[in-house]
């Protein structure tokens, strides 16, 4: 029986991420998953077990649609969730972050008196102190702690590290009196980083009382680095005598300062002038401290920017090489690569740290603080990079060589470029297709094009032809500066090569072709090269439909794709064009052209209408598409009744269950629109003191009374049931 659940979970899963796929938007909930899934036909077999399994393993990467299942069993006559299936959609949405609808379903959960066991919490918080979100962890955080669960060691120190680097001292200290009650483990890294950053704030005696409390627990702390971060915590305070004294009281506790935590106090007493505290610390620790290990700050290092702390990683590699204390080369290069995200001044001196050092980065470990240097804009930085490594015989082959070139092209240093290219040449390389494309395509976007074609004709001349990169770079730029004919002529010059193009090759040339209003040309070029491969088509002819009518040519979009064979592949096209008329307000052309597929293809026209509703779900306004509709089904094009228009009371359901900060706002615009279009399914109710709009509709009333709605939703269920 297990097993048959567990075929049936996977055949659900497989269903609902197949048809989502072929959706718009992709990987979101619509209407058209719930006709999925009642073809699938497992209402009787439908249990929390269930719902639980298909979320997870199944939908856990797919935060949406795990969210939209579980909102649609919800709806299920009978159904009610259980722990299993709010772990498993919490899980989900965790991975994700997801962060307001995880807040919402915790809620849910709360008011349904369901007991979550310490896993979710553990999910929740991780996944909050990785978004920032370090106050809503510390109210997880609570909420765990009001329900007696052990969140473990590793989440509880991750937290009251996030809690002590944000400054959060007052609920940082919560968190490290409930782990030191109920005798959960510190780590150097949880304790560490809270006690580093209260010694800017805190008290002395403070911090060494915590201290004591710690080793009374916890001897697998390294005591040496945690005197380092104390002392430099204290001295960036300008508390240097109290980060002299702690350097004795710490010894005193077993906690033996190194070289490193001297150096620190010397050097604040020396930044304040004071020469005679400087020779006392120095002899201190020529007799007292203790050589520092490398190994131990690796460590701490490493595990500082696995947990994403690069701001502490930071600052204490700054110290370390500050000191010119010897580091492993795998920090080094950690430090690099992950401190060119937030400090590129700080990353170049990690930079030429190494170079002094006699050593060079990782090639990866160079193609980070590339990358970074160029999100930055520090475009001089990395012609600096650049000098230095090329100066020290550091490329020698292919590999290295196209990494920096590739990012010289990037910051669009066309001359370094150039440079670089030279060089190559001069060592017997051969600069594959790539170098090349990389220069031709910082040449189109600096609007270089005469260069550009040069390079085109250099490459040609010796025996490197273009590959379909190439050609979709020239092709893009001809295409944007209107040069449709030689565009055209690059196109026509790729088939003869036996190049096929692609649908970025046909998106760029479709779109400037309507521009310059070829149609014909582009109609030609989409029935020629286009049609006959299904998957591309279905993106390539959505925005030739766009441009189409960008452009007002509605009529034009409308014949196209009336004169094409209808296949489930242009479902999309049609919903695109559709919308478009009604955005347009041109609600004639829509009726004729829904006349058409009726005419040609009837089974597609529900499939569209569906497609079409669900397209508008995620729209601040959706009354331009129910006019629409109205306006079909007064011309008898489409056939709507308050008894079967499932499309409608699909949509109610779905902004109930969305929990989305504009649900409120949409459902009233949507009643709204909808009551003076189909009044009869409304009717009032005179009160003793006021009236209330009240649903006819039992299909509409039903989603409604099910759903669990978030709060000011909930007010408006009693007036529309």
């Amino acid at each position: 029986m297990a097993r048959l659940g567990t075929e049936l979970a996977a055949r659900i899963g497989r269903a609902l991420i197949t048809e989502s796929n072929s959706s718009f938007p992709t990987r979101s909930w619509n209407p058209s998953l719930e006709q999925t899934l009642h073809k699938i036909g497992f209402r009787d077999a439908l249990s929390p077990s269930l719902v639980a399994r298909v979320i997870d393993p199944h939908l856990l990467t797919h935060h949406s649609l795990a969210l939209g299942f579980f909102n649609w069993a919800s709806q299920q006559p009978g159904f009610t969730h259980n722990s299993l299936t709010y772990r498993s959609v919490l899980k989900s949405l965790s991975l994700s972050r997801q962060l307001n609808a995880t807040e919402s379903l915790l809620k849910q959960a709360k008011a349904q008196n369901l007991t979550l066991d310490s896993s979710i919490y553990r999910f929740v918080i991780d996944s909050l102190i990785k978004s920032g979100k370090y106050q809503m962890a510390f109210s997880v955080f609570n909420e765990a702690k009001s329900q007696s669960l052990d969140l473990g060691t590793e989440t509880s120190n991750s937290l009251l590290a996030s809690l002590g680097s944000d400054r959060c001292f007052k609920n940082a200290m919560d968190v490290f009196d409930e782990m030191n009650n109920r005798g959960i483990g510190f780590s150097t890294i949880g304790f560490g980083v809270f006690i580093w950053r209260l010694c800017r704030n805190g008290d002395l005696g403070e911090v060494l009382r915590l201290v004591d409390a710690v080793k009374r627990w916890n001897s697998l702390i390294n005591g040496s680095v945690i005197a380092v971060l104390i002392v430099h915590g204290l001295c960036e305070a300008s508390r240097t005598s109290e980060a002299l004294r702690a350097l004795n009281e710490l010894r005193i506790r077993g906690w033996k300062p190194d070289f490193i935590a001297y150096r620190v106090v010397a050097e604040a007493f020396r930044s304040l002038g004071s020469v005679f505290d400087v020779n006392e610390v120095l002899k201190m620790k020529r007799k007292l401290g203790v050589a520092p290990r490398s190994n131990d700050y690796r460590e701490f290092i490493l595990c500082l920017i696995t947990e994403r702390r690069i701001y502490e990683a930071k600052e204490l590699g700054e110290v370390i090489a500050s000191g010119n204390f010897p580091m492993e080369d795998d920090v080094l290069n950690a430090l690099i690569g992950s401190v060119s995200t937030i400090d590129p001044y700080s990353a170049m001196k990690f930079f030429h740290f190494v170079i002094g050092k006699g050593k060079f980065p990782m090639l990866l470990t160079l193609s980070n603080l590339s990358r970074n240097l160029c999100k930055h804009g520090k475009i001089d930085e990395l012609v600096e990079v650049y000098r230095v490594l090329s100066s020290n015989e550091y490329f020698s082959d292919m590999e290295s060589y196209n990494v920096m070139f590739s990012f010289l092209c990037k910051g669009g240093r066309v001359r370094e470029a150039y440079e670089v290219l030279q060089e190559m040449r001069k060592k017997g390389l051969d600069p594959d297709i790539s170098i090349y494309n990389s220069l031709i395509e910082v040449l189109c976007r600096e609007d270089l094009l005469r260069p550009a074609k040069r390079l085109w004709d250099e490459m040609f001349v010796i025996g490197c032809g273009g590959n379909l990169k190439t050609y979709n770079i020239l092709i893009g730029k001809f295409s944007e500066i209107g040069q449709t004919e030689e565009a055209m002529r690059l196109f026509n010059h790729m088939l003869e090569k036996g190049l096929t193009p692609d649908a970025t090759t046909h998106i760029s040339l479709l779109e400037a072709l309507c521009q310059e209003t070829k149609f014909e040309t582009a109609v030609e070029v989409f029935y020629k090269h286009v049609n006959h491969d299904i998957m591309p088509a279905q993106n390539i002819l959505k925005t030739l439909i766009l441009n189409l009518c960008g452009k007002g040519y509605f009529l034009v979009a409308s014949k196209f794709l009336c004169d094409l064979s209808h296949g489930v592949g242009h479902l999309d096209a049609h919903v695109v064009l559709l919308k478009c008329l009604a955005d347009s307000e041109e609600a004639p052309i829509a009726v004729e052209h829904v006349k058409q597929i009726r005419g040609n293809s009837p089974s597609i026209l529900q499939v569209i209408c569906t497609k079409l509703l669900a397209f508008s779900s995620s729209s601040s306004n959706p009354e331009p598409i129910l006019r629409l509709l109205q306006a079909l089904s007064q011309e008898c094009v489409i056939s709507i009744d308050s008894g079967n228009d499932s499309w409608k009371h699909n949509y109610i359901a779905a902004l109930f269950l969305a929990s989305l900060p504009t649900a409120m706002i949409k459902f009233e615009k949507l009643i709204g629109c909808i009551r003076r279009q189909q009044p009869s399914v409304f009717k009032v109710v005179q009160g003793d003191k006021s009236s209330h709009l009240m649903v006819r509709c039992p299909a509409i009333c039903a989603p409604i009374a099910k759903a669990s709605l978030p709060s000011g939703l909930a007010k408006k269920r009693t007036a529309i049931q």
